[in-house]
């Protein structure tokens, strides 16, 4: 009477709190979802949330079955896991790169759970490379490279992980400080501070500024994310991050955060691997607990849209 998918869209619902998001989240229109759970309570013979709450509030058959969920959806898990070792698959590397300053705040928890849960993988993060990550990819340097910015490389695959959307930090006092949005004309007089990284990886200038032929007033340069909203905060220039990377200082106070133009500029962030091991039991349930310790920890992504998914 009840199947996994199920349980999932219910934990789906829960986590994100509404049915639109939900819906996003288990890939499935807004229409197919409602259908599921309609489908559902006709089978349990009662509602399992109340219509228009936000977040969802759940009816005591809504709650039981998410404590099914919660205690048979990790053993479904763990026996697939299981049942890839007795495949005999078990071996792997995993040594990855990552082309995004900001992501080891979900990347370690995932990491973690990873390797607790596969032991065997080699698992490692080298620092201080000198080689650009992508190519090392395609030539076995590495097996994984977390990115934004895909290249077409032979037997290379990106998998999207999720969707983001770049926002502008501006001191509290600044003059874009509660503005809707702003168009790329008004940094043309700003200071832009960025990560050290090449102006064709950076979304703001892709995305934002190039297509309007717009440069700022100046450049500056900053390693870590705290050091840039520290010189944001004193109002010494203007930075653009991802939405999840400025959650903490805008819970905090701490900066304001604006718009890109007046549909914003959202990007996806992509795991790439090589064509060989995509299939590998490991490396399949490594992308799926990066995706799903990304949903837990992470404010504003969206999922990402599954025919992005390419080989080069």
């Amino acid at each position: 009477m009840i199947e996994l998918r199920h349980l999932r869209t219910l934990l789906a619902l829960r986590e994100t709190g509404s049915l639109v998001e939900a819906a996003e989240r288990v890939h499935l229109t807004q229409s197919a979802l409602s259908h599921q759970l309609k489908d559902l309570e006709s089978r349990v013979d009662g509602p399992l949330f109340v219509r228009k709450t936000r977040p969802v509030e759940f009816t005591r058959a809504g709650l039981r079955l998410l404590a099914l969920a919660d205690e048979i959806l990790p053993e479904v898990r763990k026996a697939e896991r299981d049942l890839a070792r007795l495949a005999g698959t078990e071996q792997g590397r995993l040594h990855m790169a990552i082309e995004c300053h900001s992501c080891f705040q979900w990347l370690m928890p995932t990491v973690d759970y990873f390797r607790d849960h596969w032991p065997e993988v080699e698992i490692d993060i080298p620092s201080g490379h000198h080689f650009d990550p992508l190519p090392a990819l395609a030539r076995e340097q590495l097996d994984l490279v977390i990115t934004a910015d895909p290249q077409p490389l032979e037997g290379v695959r990106y998998v999207p992980l999720f969707r983001y959307e770049g926002l502008l930090a501006v001191a509290r006092q600044h003059r874009f400080a509660g503005q809707a949005y702003i168009e790329p004309e008004a940094l043309a007089d700003e200071t832009l501070i960025t990560y050290p990284v090449e102006q064709s990886r950076l979304d703001v200038f892709t995305q934002f500024l190039a297509p309007a032929n717009v440069r700022p007033k100046e450049i500056r340069t900053a390693e870590l994310t705290i050091m840039m909203m520290q010189l944001v905060a004193s109002g010494r220039g203007v930075c653009a991050l991802p939405n999840w990377a400025l959650t903490e200082y805008l819970e905090r106070d701490y900066v304001s955060a604006v718009k890109l133009g007046d549909q914003g500029i959202w990007s996806t962030l992509h795991a790439a691997i090589r064509e060989e091991s995509a299939e590998a039991p490991w490396m399949q349930d490594f992308l799926r607990t990066a995706k799903e310790t990304s949903f837990a920890v992470l404010s504003g992504i969206k999922p990402a849209i599954r025919d992005e998914e390419s080989a080069a």
